[in-house]
């Protein structure tokens, strides 16, 4: 089949972009919570709680994302938890994602001056209150710089999840291939399709941290 022939198909392409983008939020969202929690336990908690932490980042980090994807897809259903394609992506993306957001968080709280903690704790306010409006604020900012690389990660990602039948732009992609019997200019196409999005994506999210930096602080300047 011809190139033209093939250009008609754009739209059913297209049609996944609802299921790319439902995933890569869903997957970026959990992992930031997870992420953070996990951040939080290596840095705050008690020392032996701080390697548990610790040890389940490298665990998973150490994990290839398609046999997460599998683990939670068809290992699970042997006892009994049957979850959908879509589901077990953003469960497997946002397991994934949490790992190394959590090392991105651990990294901004880290670079925030015990001096600011030792004050807020002075002030009677609990170690929790003390994270939660005086350190995580400024940490969530220094890390918009790596959270950004992780965003696009995850959104790229989300082309993996063609492993377990989920219908996002990559899946649709194939199914086009197949159906036209070429290859080149379908992958082509949404290889454009990623690039477009990564792209705004970063120019969003560095507009975001041009905008909100802290000057002085992680590299604010």
């Amino acid at each position: 089949m011809n190139d033209a022939s093939v250009l008609q198909y754009i739209p059913v392409i297209l049609s996944g972009l609802g299921a790319t983008g439902l995933l890569t939020i869903g997957g970026i969202g959990l992992g930031f919570f997870l992420g953070l929690l996990l951040a939080f336990l290596e840095v705050y908690a008690p020392r032996r709680i701080g390697l548990v932490a610790s040890w389940i980042g490298q665990v998973i980090r150490g994990i290839p994302l398609i046999v997460i994807f599998f683990i939670l897809y068809f290992g699970l259903s042997e006892f009994g938890v049957n979850l959908s394609g879509t589901m077990a992506a953003i469960l497997g993306l946002g397991i994934r994602s949490a790992a190394y957001q959590s090392q991105i968080f651990r990294s901004a709280i880290e670079s925030i001056g015990m001096g600011q903690w030792e004050a807020a704790l002075s002030l009677g306010m609990t170690r929790f209150q003390a994270f939660r409006h005086i350190i995580m604020p400024q940490a969530l900012r220094i890390a918009i710089p790596g959270w950004t690389n992780e965003f696009t990660i995850v959104l790229k990602d989300t082309s993996i999840a063609y492993a377990i039948g989920v219908s996002e732009i990559f899946t649709q992609t194939i199914h086009v291939a197949q159906a036209t019997l070429n290859y080149l200019v379908p992958l082509l196409i949404v290889a454009g399709i990623y690039f477009v999005l990564t792209i705004t994506v970063n120019t969003v999210l560095n507009t975001l941290y041009n905008k909100y930096r802290i000057p002085g602080l992680g590299g604010g300047g």
